[in-house]
């Protein structure tokens, strides 16, 4: 397994991590010790949830109940402002909900700290002065080592990061946005600004929620409990006619060179350096030993920049 620094922070983490979202939702409590079980026998040591995953604290629960003593052998990621309610009452990123949304998390996941604490998405009805003061006390208070944010846009982290730049120290070490072979908008704008900052970037859904792992055909039904039949929101999003012009042209491309699709998809985001941990999500051991194997896998630079610009928009 490689490692790789969080950003600016000392925290070293697995070039594959767990994506958790599916503790509670997709898979039950014995599964997701199994696939947690998996993840930690291969060296993959950087979890990744949030309060809001599993039906509103399901994932978190999952993993206070099974992490046990292996907690202290993680970096712990969580996040919050996403609805934990109905009304809405209970999200956002001002500093009375944050106050409320780390005790629970540490309620749930049965921990003293949280390694990595993120803003899910923007609250754009506080200012963000209000947001970054507050998840700075809760460093000051040892409940978080280091904050992070989620789905902002340039400006938005910009506008972060500045209200402490004459003190990194408190600033964002890291963004946690969708980034793929098939997604690439954050391109566009957003990596210049996160590497300005010395930002690592986390992503999610690095596999186009499984339109990557080549286990969909066009036409074709989806696999039972895939993220495409249980979601099917993200089938309207995924299964465009632009995307499965890419997904023909990168099989063509797999099959000629002798490659996997799926390692393909990981290894070109591995070559990233501003990538510190590819958020990988599973259902089963399986799944999880076939991310971290496919660091292994022998696929030249050469290869990587043709699957680059094969799908470039």
């Amino acid at each position: 397994m490689e490692y790789r620094k969080l950003g600016t922070s000392d925290l070293s983490v697995s070039l594959i991590g767990l994506g958790c979202n599916n503790f509670s939702s997709r898979i039950d409590m014995n599964t997701s010790k199994l696939v947690i079980e998996k993840a930690l026998d291969l060296g993959v040591n950087f979890f990744d949830t949030a309060d809001v995953y599993g039906g509103r604290g399901g994932s978190e629960q999952y993993l206070g109940e099974i992490l046990g003593s292996d907690r202290k052998k993680i970096i712990l990621a969580t996040k919050f402002a996403m609805p934990m309610d109905d009304s809405g009452n209970l999200s956002g990123a001002s500093r009375e909900y944050i106050n409320k949304a780390i005790e629970g998390s540490l309620k749930r996941l049965k921990t003293d700290w949280i390694d990595l604490y993120q803003v899910h998405r923007p609250d754009q009805t506080v200012l963000p002065d209000e947001t970054m003061y507050a998840l700075n006390d809760l460093v000051s208070q040892g409940k978080v080592r280091y904050i992070g944010c989620s789905n902002y846009s340039p400006k938005q982290l910009i506008d972060s990061q500045n209200i402490f730049k004459h003190d990194k120290s408190k600033m964002f070490i890291s963004c946690q946005d969708e980034y793929s072979l098939l997604v690439r908008d954050i391109e566009k704008e957003f990596t210049d600004t996160l590497r300005s900052f010395n930002m690592g970037l986390l992503p999610y859904f690095p596999l186009a929620s499984g339109l990557l792992s080549g286990k969909y055909n066009r036409n074709e039904g989806f696999p039972e409990n895939s993220r495409f039949s249980v979601w099917s929101q993200l089938s309207v999003r995924y299964m465009t006619e632009e995307n499965w012009s890419k997904i023909f042209n990168l099989e063509k491309f797999c099959k000629t060179n002798g490659i996997k699709l799926l390692d393909l998809a990981l290894r070109w985001l591995a070559s990233k350096p501003f990538v510190s941990s590819i958020i990988a999500g599973a259902t089963s051991p399986k799944q999880v030993s076939e991310n971290v194997a496919s660091l292994s896998k022998k696929i030249t630079d050469s290869q990587l920049k043709e699957a680059e610009v094969i799908t470039r928009s």
